[in-house]
This record gives structure tokens, sequence and C-alpha cells, in this order.
């Protein structure tokens, strides 16, 4: 759920960044712009994110294969077409000054209590986890099949300015 979030973050600054209309890289449209331009949020999606292939395909409206493709053809393009170097380092320049403005936590103690200063609560007898990353820190926050998708917008509107990842356990 957070990787397809965390894509379409990267989508919009692609788009934002390369002044392309909103939602042109999720139409079938295959201009050479827009393809540069989703094959390089793709290269960082899987080199800086880690997002899986079949999360970006399935944003983008591609087959995985296509995204296998964009990341093994990366170095050529990037060495020999002028286009595709430009529109990388552009996009990727943006997604660093976007992410390097990004904070972590140090502990988990003090993650776990900015998130319950935030609104997010946790309950004594819990059937649902979410288990919340910055950095190499990990924080959980027990909840109810009731009440996790809430804690989940919670924390994700808690931490926007952070780097973070949440896993449902």
């Amino acid at each position: 759920m957070n990787e397809e979030f965390n894509f379409k973050c990267i989508c919009n600054l692609t788009t934002r960044v390369m002044e392309l209309p909103k939602g042109a890289l999720y139409t079938k449209s295959r201009k050479r712009p827009l393809q540069v331009a989703r094959a390089s949020a793709s290269y960082i999606a899987r080199m800086e994110e880690n997002i899986h292939h079949n999360t970006i395909g399935k944003v983008l409206n591609r087959d995985r294969s296509m995204i296998y493709h964009y990341e093994n053809t990366h170095k050529k393009y990037f060495a020999n077409c002028s286009l595709y170097r430009e529109t990388f380092n552009k996009i990727y320049k943006a997604y660093m000054d976007v992410d390097e403005s990004k904070e972590m936590f140090l502990n988990a103690k003090t993650m776990k209590q900015y998130l319950l200063n935030r609104g997010v609560s946790e309950v004594a007898k819990p059937n649902v986890i979410l288990e919340i990353k910055s950095g190499q820190v990990t924080c959980k926050i027990k909840t109810t099949y009731f009440e996790y998708l809430n804690q989940f917008e919670k924390v994700k509107f808690a931490l926007e300015n952070y780097h973070y990842s949440i896993k449902i356990i």
C-alpha cells in the first residue's frame, strides 16, 4: 500500500518537473518525452525506493516486463541519449532535493511519542499491529481491525515530512 503511494509521489514530481499534464504518465501515449519520463521515474523508484516492478507497472498501467526493460536499458540510454540523460538528471535532482529535506527518527521511543502526540492511538487488546520504520528505527502501534485504516491515515499525515514505511502485521 505504501509503495504505491510513494511511486505516485515520484510520478507527480516527474510531471511537475518535466511540465507534463497531470496524469500524463498513466496514459497509453508513446510520445518520446512521456516514454523517457516514465522510464526515469521507474528507474528512480526501483533504485532509490526499491519499489516492486508489479507496483510500478500497476500505477503506470503497463506490464511489469516494461519496468524490467526500463531498468535494464538505463545505462545504455543514459550514455547514448541526451534526451534521456537530461530528463533523468532533472528528475533525479528534484527527487534528491525533496528526499534530503525529509527527516528520520533517532529512536523508537521518540517516534512513538511523536505519533501519539499527533492523534495516533493504541488499544489494549490489538488484532492488528502497524509497524512503522524510519531509517533504522522501528515502532509498533497496536490497533484493531475496525480502527487500523484510520490509524494508518493518521500515521501517514503525521509523518508526511519524514522518511518512513508502514507494514501491517
